[in-house]
């Protein structure tokens, strides 16, 4: 059964890969097989509220095959059971929870009975051809008991990108089920019944727990929704300022990156804050954060990924045939393979202001917002200088459709230097498909972006005056 799972859940990986080689996928609508790639959790969309918070809670246990000395990962407990469902449904849904266990066990077969085992918070994403994406929030431990006994994992599955609530949501869930599976039941009954909360909005739950009595748990979601999937804090403790900025600058262009890592958190968080560090553009490619040990093959794909990898299957990514790939081990902190260029692929003048941004005050941060913000901030400014004149240059038809000038947008940067990166990056997928977007809506979107690009616009005008006065 296994290996018809991954054997399927391989196929639909090739198919994509073809999918992506031959350019946009045409109309699938059809089709509802689910993928582990080409998912993007930092360009999830920004959920306003009120959507249900999740869609199944499971645990995944590992169960010994028969007559082998193996294990395989199986679901042994859902929340909630679907039925009435039509044949369509079904089949979407089998195919799904067949997929599920070969990402909360990404690190193959081989397991023993532990008595310690650090517990791991981590995710994955499952991708329709139509581009609807799945969350699945994982929590790997011990079960309560005595002696020797197999880790599991609780998993979430939600279509929304919110790391940190749902972390919370999942140390509620591991809590009541030292106790009992029946106590998750009425906690999860309640989130299932309410409603995701706006951006800066709580929503508080009343839960019983035996021999504690009735709790009340509250649920907030950050003000500033953009970053509320990400923590860049283990990237930061990995990696140098001027690693990251080769990483980035290594994306921008689309290469392929392979993220190397003892731990699935730790492997999980670096590929997330990598990926984020993209905003306001989404990675279009294959994107796996972990990948199980049958997808190794993933990194011998000719076309672009970003990939988490463990560090336990390292010589084998290092014998597989590849070119032109960053290999970076967030263990050692090193680039273990490279192309050579990564520090000269973005304008010299915008990569001083991006490490002393990020080197201001760095050690004055507290919180994981402040962190998140600060990390952020110097690459979305990047972005604003390079890129924020873009609606400048769309030429808009009477009925609203928009023409991009790429022409004449990259002319308008001054700079030789800003102008010769410009010219690589508008032939990106990142760059054509915010856009084409762009070139749908008759107005900028009012989002975080927008706001950079008129705080940078206001700046430059009030500059101008001052640079006369000083003539």
């Amino acid at each position: 059964m296994e290996g018809q799972v991954v054997g399927r859940v391989f196929r639909l990986f090739q198919r994509r890969l073809l999918q992506l080689r031959a350019g946009p996928p045409q109309d699938n609508s059809g089709e509802a097989l689910k993928e582990p790639e080409r998912a993007q959790e930092h360009s999830l969309p920004n959920f306003a509220g009120g959507q249900h918070f999740f869609e199944y809670l499971l645990v995944v246990s590992l169960k010994k095959k028969r007559s082998e000395d193996d294990y395989e990962p199986i679901i042994t407990y859902q929340f909630p059971k679907r039925e009435n469902l039509l044949r369509g449904q079904q089949e979407e849904e089998e195919r799904l929870l067949k997929a599920i266990p070969l990402f909360c066990f990404p690190d193959g077969n081989e397991w023993a009975s532990l008595t310690e085992y650090p517990r791991e918070t981590f995710s994955f994403v499952l991708t329709n051809v139509d581009g609807s994406r799945k969350i699945g929030y994982c929590r790997r431990l011990l079960p309560a008991g005595p002696g020797p006994r197999l880790p599991k994992v609780y998993c979430i599955i939600s279509c929304i990108g919110c790391f940190g609530l749902f972390s919370k949501i999942l140390d509620e869930v591991e809590k009541r089920h030292q106790i009992s599976m029946a106590v998750i039941y009425p906690f999860m009954q309640g989130l299932r019944e309410a409603a995701f909360p706006a951006p800066g909005k709580t929503v508080t739950l009343k839960s019983f727990i035996p021999d504690s009595g009735t709790e009340f748990i509250s649920l907030t979601r950050p003000l500033d929704s953009h970053l509320e999937h990400v923590d860049f804090s283990s990237l930061l403790h990995c990696l140098s300022f001027e690693q990251i900025l080769q990483i980035f600058a290594s994306a921008v262009l689309e290469r392929k990156i392979i993220f190397l890592a003892e731990g699935l958190s730790t492997l999980s968080q670096c590929i997330h804050a990598a990926a984020a560090l993209l905003y306001p553009f989404s990675w279009a490619h294959t994107y796996i954060p972990v990948v199980p040990e049958s997808l190794l093959a993933t990194v011998c794909c000719p076309t672009p990924f970003m990939v988490g990898v463990q560090m336990r299957f390292q010589q084998e990514v290092m014998d597989s045939p590849m070119e032109e790939v960053l290999l970076v081990n967030l263990c050692e902190g090193t680039f273990l393979m490279s192309v050579g260029d990564e520090k000269d692929i973005l304008p010299p003048k915008l990569q001083d202001d991006i490490l002393y941004s990020l080197g201001q005050g760095i050690n004055e941060l507290k919180t994981a917002e402040q962190i998140n913000e600060h990390v952020s901030g110097p690459f979305v400014q990047f972005f604003v200088k390079i890129v924020g004149h873009y609606a400048s240059y769309i030429k808009r038809e009477a009925n609203g459709q928009g023409h991009f000038q790429e022409r004449s947008f990259c002319k308008a940067l001054t700079s030789k230097t800003n102008r010769r990166f410009v010219k690589k990056f508008v032939k990106t997928q990142l760059f054509s498909l915010f856009i084409q977007e762009a070139e749908k809506s008759k107005n900028p979107p009012a989002g975080y972006f927008q706001q950079k690009i008129l705080e940078y616009e206001e700046q430059k005008k009030q500059k101008k005056p001052r640079e006369k006065t000083v003539k």
